[in-house]
Order: C-alpha cells, then sequence, then structure tokens
C-alpha cells in the first residue's frame, strides 16, 4: 500500500471535493486515458486502471469515509476481507489485521471504544465492481447487446465459502474461547481500568481456521474472470452509467452480492453531434441551390431522408426534422434533428463564369433581391456622419 498514490491526487482534486467534482473529474481522466483511444500505451493503461480505482473508493460515501479517516488501510480488501483473511500465526489461520487494529492503534485498545461495535459473522453485502465500456455513436443512439468481460470474487466452490478444507470445520478460539472478545488490563492515570478488547486471534470471529482451503487459502472467496451479456438501451449517452444488479463481488457470511456499474464512453461520430437527445448536422450547398432551391439528401440515424430547401435561403439557416433525434431513455419519444445548411462559395471559376457572374451581379437591384445589406450600409452611413 505504501507505493499507492493519494487517490485525491490521482483524481487532481482537493479533498473535500464534492460529489459532482469527484465524478467530472473521473470522466475527464477515464476519457483522456482509455485503452481504446491509447492503444498499445502500457503507461496510459496503469494510468487508467489507477484513475478506475481512486473513483471506486471515493464515489462510494463509505469507503470515501474509511479512507479519509485511515488511507489506503481503510479499503484494502485484505483489511476488510471476507471469510477469514490474513495470515498465518502460531500455525493456525487468524484471520490477520482487521479494522479494530486501526481503531486500537488510535485509541490504546479497548479502553475508550469497548472494542468492535459491528459483528463480523454478521452478513455484509459485496462490493460494486466499477467497470467501462466504449461503444459508437449509432451503437449509443439505437441500443446495442454486447458482452463484457469482469473479474469478480465469488463464493469458493472447494469449501462452500467456509475457507475450511474438505471435511473440517472451524475451531473455537482458544484465546477467546468463541466469545470473540477478551479482558484486557490498562494502567492509566486514573488508575487500572478493565475492559473488553476484540480477539485479535479471531478477529472478534470466536472461530479459527487451522486446516484452510487448498484454493482460496481460507478466504471463502476467490476471483474469477466472467463474460456478461449486457443490453445497452437506445438513448443513452456519453458517461451515463448502468446498473447491473447482483453481477458485482459475492457477498461475505451469505450476504446479497454487489452490482456492476458500467459507465459509458460514446466515441464522436464524424457527422453528427448530440445534444441530449437532438441530432445536429451541418450540409453544404451550392449558390444557386440556395438561390433557386432544391431537394437535398440529409443524413438522419435513421437513413436517408429528402427535404426541399426553399428559394432564397440564406447560409446559416437551420431546418428542423421532427422525431429524427435520439429516442430517449425508458419513453417512446424522441428528439429532432437540426439540419443547418451553409452556402459554399465556387472558386476557381472560369474567365467565363466570372463574366457571366459579374452580369449577373450587376442586374440585381439591392433594396429587390436583398434585405440585409441595404439596411447595412444605410447604418453604416449614419455611424461615419
Amino acid at each position: 500500500m505504501a507505493d499507492k498514490r493519494d487517490y485525491y491526487e490521482v483524481l487532481g482534486i482537493q479533498k473535500g471535493a464534492s460529489e459532482d467534482e469527484i465524478k467530472k473529474a473521473y470522466r475527464s481522466l477515464a476519457k483522456k486515458y482509455h485503452p481504446d483511444l491509447n492503444p498499445d500505451n502500457k503507461e496510459a493503461e496503469e494510468k487508467f486502471k489507477e484513475v478506475n480505482e481512486a473513483y471506486e473508493v471515493l464515489s462510494d460515501p463509505s469507503k470515501k469515509e474509511r479512507y479519509d479517516q485511515f488511507g489506503h488501510a481503510g479499503v484494502d480488501p485484505s483489511y476488510q476481507g471476507g471469510g477469514f483473511n490474513g495470515g498465518f500465526s502460531g500455525g493456525g489461520f487468524t484471520g490477520g489485521f482487521g479494522m479494530e487494529d486501526i481503531f486500537d492503534s488510535l485509541f490504546g485498545g479497548g479502553v475508550f471504544g469497548g472494542g468492535r461495535s459491528s459483528n463480523p459473522n454478521a452478513a455484509r453485502r459485496g462490493q460494486d465492481i466499477q467497470q467501462n465500456i466504449t461503444i459508437s455513436f449509432m451503437e449509443a443512439c439505437n441500443g446495442v447487446n454486447t458482452d463484457i468481460n469482469i473479474e469478480k470474487l465469488e463464493k469458493c466452490d472447494e469449501c462452500g465459502g467456509n475457507g475450511c478444507a474438505k471435511g473440517t470445520q472451524p475451531d473455537t478460539c482458544p484465546e477467546c474461547h468463541g466469545t470473540g472478545q477478551v479482558r484486557v488490563q490498562q494502567r492509566t492515570p486514573f488508575g487500572v481500568i478493565s475492559s473488553a478488547k476484540t480477539c485479535s486471534r479471531c478477529n472478534g470471529r470466536g472461530k479459527v481456521i487451522n486446516n484452510p482451503c487448498s484454493k482460496c487459502g481460507g478466504y471463502g472467496r476467490t476471483r474469477v474472470n466472467k463474460k456478461l451479456n449486457v443490453s445497452i438501451p437506445a438513448g443513452i449517452n456519453d458517461g451515463q452509467t448502468i446498473r447491473l444488479s447482483g453481477q458485482g463481488n459475492n457477498g461475505v457470511n451469505g450476504g446479497p452480492s454487489g452490482d456492476v456499474l458500467l459507465t459509458v464512453s460514446v466515441r464522436p461520430d464524424p457527422l453528427f453531434v448530440r445534444d441530449d437527445y437532438d441530432i445536429h448536422v451541418d450540409i453544404p450547398i451550392t449558390f444557386a441551390q440556395a438561390a433557386l432551391g432544391d431537394e437535398i439528401v440529409v443524413p438522419t440515424i435513421d437513413g436517408k431522408v429528402k427535404y426541399t430547401v426553399p428559394e432564397g435561403t440564406q447560409t446559416g439557416t437551420v431546418f428542423r426534422l421532427k422525431g429524427k433525434g435520439v429516442k430517449r431513455l425508458n419513453s417512446s419519444s424522441r428528439g429532432d434533428q437540426y439540419v443547418r445548411v451553409y452556402v459554399e462559395v465556387p472558386s476557381k471559376l472560369t474567365k467565363k463564369q466570372k463574366d457571366a457572374l459579374k452580369a449577373f451581379e450587376e442586374s440585381l437591384e439591392d433594396d429587390k433581391n436583398y434585405t440585409k445589406r441595404p439596411g447595412f450600409f444605410e447604418k453604416l452611413k449614419n455611424a461615419l456622419k
């Protein structure tokens, strides 16, 4: 844990940052270092993992509180664990160093707190898994079914989750005799104070594993790779998160499994720009099309449609195609598509074309053929008086 960077430093935010600030910093960095945008860049891949690890902790209020109080030790799985985690002591599996030891080091044993308040044998929900996926612009608009691979903790199929070798059971802790607590005496300026302290041998569980399971090492859970099929709904937007209930890490002591939180990144499209549920697209037209009007082909996320540009269309004019936008989440309605046309001025004209254009220009009368030019020059004239 000593070589890990501070999670706030990883996300580039100050301690005490709001939930929105944490989320904004994470989205920015996750997009910057995403493997799909940085192929064959090992450094970016490592930074992406580091950013995800920091966000998983700081976005969870309970984990954030422990991290703020105890640093990395407060959120390290080896300190919270499930089952009987930790190392061996005196030939038996003891459960290692727990959160109560952190409190002991801060408050001098059980003198002030009277030991651990929570029941170590109580059912606990498994941790959520933060996962990212990148999809195309059209997949986000239309929805897609896809597979993702996750790494998660599942109940050990060798021992059934109790951490013991086959044919054995946990033994009563010889230190606390199954109570989970021991009496300690501490000399203070006020005299000798006797109090109850969580048993360090069994971490308050009252039992120790002397014959740990060979597959999970007494932990009760094993790390496995699992493929999940995910249905991403039409209308999902960049940065939104899908919750896959019960697909996260297996719970402890019979507790429910956590969830998978799948954050979606959407690759930009070379043609369309999305604004909430509306689509925007720019289309060039010729001078003749703008002046005379014409039927043009307009691309949409559903395919091509025809649209009649009216006579005298000005560059920058925006047309609305109702209901041609993105489907709204959990609704049958859709946004609109906005088409902005701009007049492309021809270049590399021949002499004949230039002469014809000059003759055309000379034939026009400003007050009849133009609406903005006469008014502009009148204002300019008045301004220069």
